[in-house]
């Protein structure tokens, strides 16, 4: 049986959540910036992942996920969303602790792993920052796109994921009181730079910027 590397396997990961998010074509430059990697090794590392018929690539068209290469990164993607249950519920890290350590994790070769720490946790649906865990066929529940700068003032949402999981970020949130499940009325936006008032729990009104409000994925 065929197996990655610990970067090859980065690489399909990274491949997939910018198809996921949307990118119609898939450079070799997108995925250098994703990775923060050079541009030379990225054609090599596709090159390799061509030859071991993970990827397709062509420059009109850009890089694509062959089945095989899709089914690799959905189990890479599903063992870390697993993992970071599995630390948040189990262990008791916080929500800006468990992306680097799941990061580490989700690289462990064995075929029964996920399934067994999927019914081990009563098969989530969701990790803690509301990234739907695909199950072992691939299919998994709604992925929410409305952000909170979407959201018109007088409006009420529900915090249902967040786009930025960077501990700095995370440890913001909170520092406010905010997580899944919060619910926040938008009071006004300013025109000026687009940040925007908002009341929730028991803060009446508090001023967040733009990128707060693009980093936050909400339900109405």
């Amino acid at each position: 049986m065929q197996t990655q590397t610990l970067s090859e396997e980065n690489y399909l990961k990274v491949i997939y959540h910018l198809d996921k998010d949307g990118l119609k074509k898939i450079t070799p430059t997108a995925i250098s910036e994703a990775l923060n990697n050079n541009p030379a090794s990225v054609v090599d590392m596709i090159k390799k992942l061509v030859d071991k018929k993970l990827v397709q690539y062509e420059k009109s068209k850009g890089v694509k996920l062959t089945d095989k290469g899709r089914n690799v990164a959905i189990l890479i993607v599903r063992k870390h969303r697993l993992w970071e249950v599995f630390l948040h519920e189990k262990l008791g890290y916080g929500w800006d602790e468990i992306h680097d350590i799941a990061e580490q994790l989700e690289h462990i070769q064995n075929s029964e792993l996920a399934d067994r720490l999927e019914r081990f946790l009563g098969f989530p649906q969701y990790d803690p920052h509301g990234d739907p865990i695909p199950k072992a066929n691939g299919e998994q529940a709604i992925s929410y796109k409305t952000l909170l700068a979407e959201i018109a003032p007088g409006n009420t949402c529900r915090v249902v994921a967040v786009k930025d999981t960077s501990s700095s970020f995370l440890q913001y949130l909170k520092k406010l009181d905010i997580g899944i499940g919060t619910k926040i009325t938008v009071l006004d936006k300013i025109p000026f730079d687009n940040s925007m008032s908002i009341a929730f729990g028991k803060t009446e009104a508090t001023t967040v910027s733009k990128i707060f409000a693009e980093n936050l994925l909400v339900h109405e």
